[in-house]
């Protein structure tokens, strides 16, 4: 299937790798003018070979460069907000500058692309705003991930207010929530675990896996596809959703 964005504007943040690149590239494949953005412009150098239009280079974490970017891009049909960070730890293990980080990247930078890039929705007469929030915190409470839980509860909590401030202006905004899917970050969580816990890589790597009911990791691109779906007209009934995507992980 092809066209299912044809002829909207899609602005993607943290495209470089896992969720993020793949949902470029899958928006792209569906029709859409996909202009990408990492912190990272190395990471994004062959998306144009996948049919992304335009890379820019983004920290999310800073107003300023939000505000910049947007002002370059203009107006835009679609917004994905795929910036994230996992702090691994209790609150006992949570330091302020911890806490202040993982809201700044997880929570903060939601809020910076939103406002930025929301006024152009409202004059184009609408738009979709797709949120990365996770199972973990937000519907299930899982060891070791307080501050990143915490964040991602309040990444729901964002997207339910936009979605409910705005429905009446043609705007739409919903949150996936992942289970455990296979990344670069993944991928680094595990080799530190492995190294703190003096695991081998192959045993940390099974608990990721034997957490998840189906017994294997999401792919990237299984939930590029929901973000397709909430993007295009097809979901148009639908906002302030938490769109579950977890391998039975909730259950």
């Amino acid at each position: 299937m092809g066209g299912r964005l044809e002829g909207k504007t899609a602005f993607c943040t943290a495209s470089g790798a896992g969720i993020g690149r793949a949902t470029a590239i899958a928006f792209a494949r569906e029709g859409a003018r996909v202009i990408a953005s990492d912190i990272d412009m190395a990471s994004l150098k062959d998306l144009g070979d996948h049919g992304v239009a335009e890379t820019h280079l983004l920290d999310v974490t800073q107003t300023q460069s939000v505000e910049r970017t947007a002002a370059a891009v203009g107006n835009v049909d679609i917004l994905f907000n795929g910036a994230g960070f996992v702090h691994n730890g209790t609150v006992l293990e949570c330091s302020e500058e911890d806490w202040d980080f993982s809201f700044n990247l997880n929570v903060k930078s939601m809020h910076r692309t939103i406002k930025a890039f929301l006024p152009g929705m409202l004059e184009n007469g609408g738009g979709a705003i797709v949120n990365i929030a996770s199972v973990s915190g937000s519907v299930l409470g899982v060891p070791n991930r307080y501050a990143y839980g915490a964040t991602k509860a309040a990444v729901i909590g964002l997207t339910k207010a936009v979605a409910a401030d705005f429905m009446k202006q043609g705007i739409r905004a919903n949150a996936i929530c992942p289970g455990t899917v296979q990344s670069p970050s993944l991928d680094q969580r595990i080799a530190d675990q492995a190294r703190a816990t003096n695991q081998s890589l192959e045993d940390v790597r099974q608990a990721f896996i034997d957490r998840q009911p189906m017994g294997r990791l999401g792919t990237p691109e299984e939930i590029a596809m929901a973000a397709v779906y909430l993007a295009s007209d097809e979901s148009a009934f639908v906002t302030g959703t938490t769109f579950l995507i977890e391998g039975g992980f909730a259950l």
